[in-house]
């Protein structure tokens, strides 16, 4: 379509998850309560690892990024919804609107890409005890960790310039809670089938590249615990994974049934609240998983609980 025609929107309105008064504080209640227990939970993962000299080893060193990621992308969406929730006028600048995809994104990337890693961690971990130090050293974490922030900002940096490129003409009313690339498109009144193959491409490639690494990290793991002569020995070896493939089934199953299934059977509203489970419920749960679930975190807490009870 000629650029000439298109509307210049200088903002969108967000519909939010619901019109009606009541459920908006109810809703504003509840969503304002998951996010508090979000950022104590990350947060307290986050400074728990730092200051533990125990937790400083590459597993730990991974999951603080985990939180952090959680951190990151639930703030990127979750106090602008609480804010719209109390508003009348539930409005986001163009720019405002693609920074808020653009960061939401990217982390969310980043943590497909980090659960990838952390399995591969585990693998090391598993296989070669002896050798895991020095396989997963200090430095080579780090080259890990920036491998996973650059491919997140790749595809996301990507996807953004072929959405918000598009033309807008039909309308700035977005039928969602969030900058995302489905409602965004149907606001699009020029071809979006190059838009939706390119993204479709290069965040298949990011999923391809994830569940690949996932799977081989697995199969290794599994090939290595069956060679543990002991019971005792194999059940400790895979509840060393147990967090994480909890974390793992519930993230990857949610973004796989949001983005990857047939155009066809999209529905925004039911879309809401598939978002809402991954924007909100998951980085709640994943600080809650690791640290129900995992020895070294709840001896950590319970040293943290005694050293400030006696000050």
């Amino acid at each position: 379509m000629d650029k000439r025609n298109c509307s210049s929107f200088t903002e969108f309105l967000l519909l939010g998850i619901t019109s009606n008064p009541v459920m908006e504080v109810v809703l504003f209640i509840i969503f304002l309560l998951i996010y508090i227990i979000i950022l104590v939970a990350n947060l307290g993962m986050i400074i728990l690892i730092r200051m533990d000299p125990q937790l400083h080893t590459p597993m730990y060193f991974f999951l603080s990024h985990l939180s952090f990621s959680d951190l990151c992308y639930s703030t990127a969406v979750g106090p602008k919804m609480l804010v719209d929730l109390m508003a009348k006028q539930k409005s986001i600048s163009f720019l405002g609107c693609a920074l808020q995809f653009f960061f939401t994104c990217v982390f969310i990337d980043a943590e497909c890409v980090l659960l990838a890693v952390m399995a591969f961690d585990r693998y090391k971990a598993i296989s070669n005890p002896l050798m895991y130090a020095a396989d997963m050293s200090r430095g080579f974490c780090y080259q890990l960790l920036a491998g996973v922030y650059v491919l997140g900002m790749t595809d996301t940096l990507m996807n953004t310039i072929t959405t918000f490129g598009l033309c807008f003409c039909r309308s700035n009313e977005i039928n969602h809670f969030f900058c995302d690339i489905p409602p965004i498109q149907t606001l699009s009144c020029s071809d979006t089938y190059a838009s939706e193959l390119a993204i479709f491409v290069l965040s298949g490639f990011v999923e391809l590249c994830t569940i690949s690494g996932l799977l081989v990290s697995y199969c290794y793991i599994i090939t290595s615990v069956l060679k543990i002569c002991s019971a005792e020995g194999r059940f400790k070896a895979f509840s060393t994974c147990a967090s994480h493939l909890t974390t793992v089934a519930i993230f990857q199953g949610t973004l796989l049934f949001m983005y990857f299934r047939p155009s066809s059977s999209y529905s925004l509203d039911q879309d809401k609240i598939t978002s809402l489970f991954y924007t909100l419920v998951i980085p709640m749960l994943n600080p809650l998983i690791y640290s129900l679930r995992n020895k070294d975190v709840k001896e950590a807490l319970y040293k943290l609980r005694n050293k400030w009870s006696f000050k």
